[in-house]
């Protein structure tokens, strides 16, 4: 008898519940593309870089089966615990977690069938060193499928910033900001030169947007998601005594354009590339 014909899940568990409804939505559009791409074959192993709380991790897992081995790594320990408990819950018996960064991936030479990363690419610290650390462990003909958003990302926000830091001849800010952008989002020839640097080819770049709609600047500011990941690097580059002007005066710019269409759009573009190791 198929195992899954066994079934205990128990909806009034808390733990239970507790893993049934968190994926992120600043995740979703990306992962979901991501996986469209992925080539789901037999008997491969797979490394997911950046695997945060597990997704598209534990979805890939799911979908490929046991026949295939799927490790995750991400430095955040408490992601790792989270992702320990979903496993547990979900019964899924194919996964293997590394606490670490992307530069000294654990595995092996020439182990892997095939590499994702879900937006986990701009977080590393020195992105030509993980992707050479992809090309050590990628057997030849690895697929290699990451997303990533680019540095028109939230350029509405952004351009706001600039305009009222330009206004105060604050051109250091300016400066700061434009090199947090770079730091985080690195140009799409960047990317193709580092990845034919390391011996990977591409097969297809998919350009793609999705939006945020606010009902004015200020619920922006106080969205959790904006609190969590965007705020605090906004304010490292603006001086802790003008944080407050500054923001007020952004507040009011952007709540300009809500005027004239009707809420607060922020944009993010965003690229899938599918490649292969050569």
């Amino acid at each position: 008898m198929s195992a899954y014909i066994q079934t205990n899940y128990n909806l009034n568990d808390e733990t239970t519940v507790s893993v049934m409804d968190e994926l992120s939505l600043w995740s979703a559009p990306f992962g979901l593309k991501l996986l469209e791409k992925i080539n789901y074959n037999k008997n491969i192993s797979v490394l997911d870089i950046g695997s945060g709380l597990g997704f598209p991790l534990l979805e890939i897992a799911m979908r490929l089966g046991n026949s295939c081995k799927v490790y995750g790594i991400d430095p955040w320990d408490m992601a790792i615990e989270r992702i320990k408990t979903k496993i547990k819950i979900y019964g899924i018996n194919n996964v293997e977690l590394f606490c670490g960064v992307a530069e000294k991936i654990p595995l092996p030479d020439s182990s892997i069938n095939l590499i994702v990363s879900n937006n986990g690419l701009n977080n590393v610290n020195d992105l030509s060193f993980v992707l050479s650390e992809c090309s050590r462990i990628a057997k030849s003909g690895t697929q290699f499928v990451f997303t990533y958003n680019t540095e028109k990302t939230m350029i509405e926000l952004y351009s706001a910033f600039e305009e009222i830091l330009n206004k105060w001849n604050m051109f250091n800010e300016i400066d700061q900001m434009k090199e947090h952008i770079y730091k985080k989002r690195k140009p799409l020839d960047e990317y193709l030169a580092l990845l034919e640097r390391n011996g990977f080819r591409v097969n297809e770049i998919v350009n793609d947007e999705f939006s945020y709609r606010f009902v004015d600047a200020q619920s922006m500011f106080n969205h959790f998601l904006i609190k969590l990941a965007f705020l605090g690097s906004w304010l490292d580059f603006i001086p802790e005594e003008r944080q407050g002007e500054i923001l007020a005066e952004t507040e009011t710019l952007l709540n300009r354009n809500v005027r004239e269409n009707c809420s607060l759009e922020l944009t993010v573009p965003f690229i899938l590339i599918d490649c292969f190791k050569a």
